[in-house]
């Protein structure tokens, strides 16, 4: 496991933009961004599995939200582009330090690491 620190979020109109930052505290495999709402499971929005160099994104977000990390693997980003009302939630990033099962990096049975979530607020 390693140890994820979140910064970023907070409140934002619709139509703006607002960067969700996470810093592990070791090497990844995998690393992702999950949405949570009260009530509702986590739902895996963003993912890189930079041992595979494979992106994925959730079909509500894609086109509007874009994951990156940096060359060290330790750093990942979601640039939330024209956030709607609907992506209000909390969110979480998590992290694999583990060799990457091949399984499905929108699934959070694939991570064994966990940040302490950020509210994320839009306004209409």
């Amino acid at each position: 496991q390693v140890q994820l620190v979140q910064s970023g979020g907070g409140s934002v109109q619709a139509g703006g933009s607002l960067r969700l930052d996470c810093r592990a505290s070791g090497e990844t495999t995998a690393m992702a961004w999950f949405q949570q709402v009260p009530g509702k499971e986590r739902k895996g929005v963003a993912a890189i599995v930079s041992s595979a160099r494979r992106t994925v994104y959730a079909d509500s977000v894609l086109g509007r939200f874009i994951i990156s990390q940096e060359y060290d693997k330790t750093t990942l980003y979601l640039h939330m582009k024209a956030p709607r009302p609907e992506d209000t939630a909390m969110y979480y990033c998590a992290a694999r330090s583990l060799g990457w099962s091949g399984g499905d990096p929108l699934d959070k049975n694939e991570y064994d690491s966990w940040g302490q979530g950020t509210q994320v607020t839009v306004s209409s």
